[in-house]
């Protein structure tokens, strides 16, 4: 195995259906913030700007079949992925439109 391939990070859960709110769509289009590199970050294990407890909670739910939760902060905006349980689907949110 190269070192090319032992440092690539590979996706931990389904992802299901990908979905991204209005609001949470406009922010990222203003800000020039790419929702697939997101998703990449959320589906490999970088839960983003989340305490300890909920980063362990997240590492739980990839064997418990619970929801995964991720929060990205750029400056004063903040993004949430949220993966449900059954893993049929994965939302991109601003936090007011939960």
């Amino acid at each position: 195995m190269t070192t090319q391939e032992t440092n690539q990070v590979k996706p931990l859960f389904e992802l299901g259906r990908t979905l991204t709110t209005p609001g949470a769509l406009v922010v990222m289009q203003g800000m020039d913030i790419s929702p697939i590199a997101l998703l990449s970050r959320h589906h490999c294990g970088d839960w983003g700007d989340m305490d300890q407890d909920d980063k362990d909670a997240n590492n739980s739910a990839l064997t418990a079949k619970d929801r995964i939760f991720s929060a990205y902060q750029f400056g004063t905006v903040l993004l949430w992925v949220i993966t449900e349980a059954d893993r049929s689907s994965t939302t991109i949110l601003l936090p007011e439109e939960y």
